[in-house]
C-alpha cells in the first residue's frame, strides 16, 4: 500500500513539474493577431501563443469604447516583434503577460492611453495607479465617455451574465 501511495506521488509530482517546464518565463516573436484590447497572439518558433496582457482590463468588444481599445493595442503591436513575460496562465489557457516593443511596456501605455483599466484584482505594479490616475484626470481615451457609459469591465460582465 505505501509501494503504491509513493507510485501515485511520484508520477503526480513529476507530471507537474513537467507542466511547469511547458510554460515559458519569455516569449519573444512577431504579433500575428489581434483578439480584443488586452488580448493577442504571437508567432514564435511556428507555434502561436495567445496572451492576455497582464494587470489591465479592457472594454467588452460589445462595451463603449471595446473596439477602440482593440485598435489601440493594434497601433500599438500588431506586425511587431514584441518579449511577453510571462506571469502566468489564466483558467482559459492564455499566457498572462507583460508585453514590450522595444523598452515600451504595453499595459502601461493601454493605461496612460486611457484604453485600459488598472485590473486591481491582478495589480503587481502599483506604479500603474498613477499612470490610470493621470489619463482620467486629462480624460484621456475611455475616461472621456459619460460616467454612465465608463463601467469597468469587470462589472460590466458580471451584469451581462
Amino acid at each position: 500500500m505505501i509501494r503504491l501511495f509513493l507510485s501515485v506521488l511520484l508520477l503526480a509530482s513529476s507530471s507537474l513539474l513537467f507542466s511547469q517546464q511547458l510554460t515559458p518565463d519569455v516569449i519573444q516573436g512577431k504579433v500575428v493577431g489581434i483578439t480584443d484590447g488586452d488580448t493577442l497572439t504571437i508567432l514564435m518558433d511556428s507555434k502561436q501563443y495567445k496572451i492576455r496582457l497582464a494587470e489591465i482590463d479592457t472594454p467588452e468588444r460589445n462595451q463603449p469604447y471595446g473596439s477602440k481599445a482593440k485598435d489601440v493595442l493594434s497601433d500599438l503591436v500588431f506586425n511587431k516583434e514584441v518579449k511577453a513575460e510571462v506571469q502566468d496562465v489564466d483558467r482559459y489557457g492564455r499566457y498572462v503577460a507583460r508585453i514590450y516593443v522595444g523598452e515600451l511596456d504595453v499595459s502601461r501605455e493601454m493605461v496612460r492611453l486611457g484604453a485600459a483599466w488598472v485590473y486591481r484584482q491582478y495589480l503587481r505594479d502599483k506604479s500603474l495607479l498613477e499612470v490610470e490616475a493621470g489619463a482620467k484626470v486629462a480624460k484621456r481615451g475611455l475616461w472621456s465617455l459619460q460616467e454612465a457609459q465608463n463601467i469597468p469591465p469587470w462589472e460590466w460582465r458580471r451584469g451581462s451574465r
